[in-house]
C-alpha cells in the first residue's frame, strides 16, 4: 500500500478526524493531547488532556468529543511504543469536550448507571446527535474488566448502556443506514454488530453471546482488532494489530482485502477529503500518520462522518 507521511515523531496516535481545510485532528495517548496536523505536516497542540485521550470525533456543535481512558502504563522496544497496564494512581475513564478554536476542555460523562468508565476508547455519532462509544476497560497485573459499549448525547445530560459485557471492545462505527453499530473487540478479534431499534437501543440477540449482540466476523492466528471506519458501500474497515493492516470486511462477514501497512501497531483510519477517497492511518508504534489514495489502492470511498468542520 502507497503511503505518504503526513506527520512523525507523534506519541501514539489515534482517531483520526479529517477536517475541511484539509488538517487531520488525532489525540496522541501518551502524550495526552488533542493534535492537529496541518496538510503540510506542522503539528500544534489543540488541548493538553492528561489521561489517555483516545478517540475522537466531532459532534453537531462543531466542537470535538474525546474518550479518553485515563492513561497507560508504556513499554518501549525498539523503534516501538505500545500501552501496557492501568497505571498506578489511575482516577477514571472520561468522556470530555473540546471547544475546536480555544482548546477549552469540559468533562461529560465519568459513568453510567452508578459504574465508572474505565477506559473509553473510541466514538462515532448519529444523525440525531447523540454519539455511541466503546468502553475496552483496564488490564492489570492479575486481572482485566469487562467491557462495554454506550450512548449518550451531546449536551451531556443523557448516558445509557447499550451492551455489556464485551471482551476488550474497541473500534465503533454505524452502518451507512444507521441502523447498525458495529464493534470490534481487541483480544478476540471479533467484529459484532448491535441492530438499533432507536437510538442507543439495541435489540437484542438470543444466548450464547451475552451482550446480546450479532457476530459478524472473527479472524484466525495470533492477530488483534483496534478501531475502525465504515466505507460507502457498507463495509468495516478495521485497524488490525501484530499484522499491521487495515482489514475490510463486509456486513455480511467476508473478509475482501487486507492493505498491509508495515506497523504491526497500525490502531486506526479515518477517510477525507472531498469525495472521502484519501485515507488517513496512524502507526502508532513509531508514532506516524500517514495518508493512502484508498480508491486508487482499489478500495471504496469513506462514508462521510454526519459532522465534519
Amino acid at each position: 500500500m502507497a503511503m505518504r507521511m503526513m506527520a512523525t515523531g507523534l506519541r501514539f496516535p489515534e482517531g483520526p478526524v479529517w477536517l475541511r481545510d484539509g488538517s487531520v485532528a488525532l489525540v496522541e495517548i501518551e502524550r495526552g493531547t488533542l493534535t492537529v496536523v496541518s496538510p503540510g505536516g506542522d503539528v500544534r497542540v489543540l488541548a493538553d488532556l492528561g489521561g489517555g485521550p483516545n478517540g475522537l470525533a466531532v459532534g453537531p456543535d462543531g466542537a470535538f468529543y474525546v474518550c479518553n481512558n485515563g492513561g497507560f502504563t508504556w513499554i518501549k522496544a525498539g523503534d516501538q511504543l505500545r500501552p501496557g497496564v492501568q497505571p498506578a494512581g489511575y482516577e477514571t475513564g472520561r468522556i470530555e469536550r473540546v471547544d475546536a478554536v480555544t482548546g477549552a476542555v469540559t468533562r461529560l460523562y465519568e459513568s453510567c448507571g452508578g459504574h465508572g468508565l474505565r477506559g473509553p476508547n473510541d466514538i462515532v455519532f448519529d444523525r440525531h446527535g447523540g454519539f455511541y462509544f466503546t468502553d475496552l476497560g483496564k488490564s492489570r497485573a492479575r486481572d482485566m474488566d469487562h467491557g462495554g459499549v454506550y450512548y449518550a448525547k451531546a449536551d451531556g445530560s443523557s448516558i445509557v448502556e447499550l451492551a455489556y459485557p464485551l471482551i476488550t471492545p474497541n473500534g465503533i462505527g454505524l452502518s451507512p443506514d444507521g441502523s447498525t453499530v458495529y464493534v470490534a473487540e481487541t483480544r478476540t478479534a471479533r467484529v459484532w454488530a448491535f441492530d438499533l431499534e432507536a437510538p442507543g437501543v439495541a435489540r437484542k440477540h438470543a444466548a450464547p453471546a451475552a451482550h446480546g449482540g450479532r457476530f459478524i466476523a472473527g479472524l484466525g492466528g495470533y492477530q488483534m482488532f483496534d478501531s475502525l471506519k465504515v466505507d460507502a458501500a457498507g463495509n468495516i474497515c478495521v485497524a488490525t494489530l501484530v499484522t499491521g493492516a487495515i482489514t475490510v470486511i463486509a456486513p455480511g462477514g467476508e473478509v475482501l482485502r487486507r492493505y498491509m501497512t508495515g506497523d504491526p501497531m497500525t490502531t486506526n483510519i479515518g477517510f477525507g477529503g472531498a469525495d472521502q477517497g484519501t485515507a488517513y492511518v496512524t502507526l502508532s508504534g513509531p508514532g506516524a500518520l500517514v495518508a493512502v489514495d484508498w480508491v486508487a489502492e482499489g478500495g471504496v470511498p469513506g462514508l462521510a462522518l454526519n459532522y465534519i468542520i
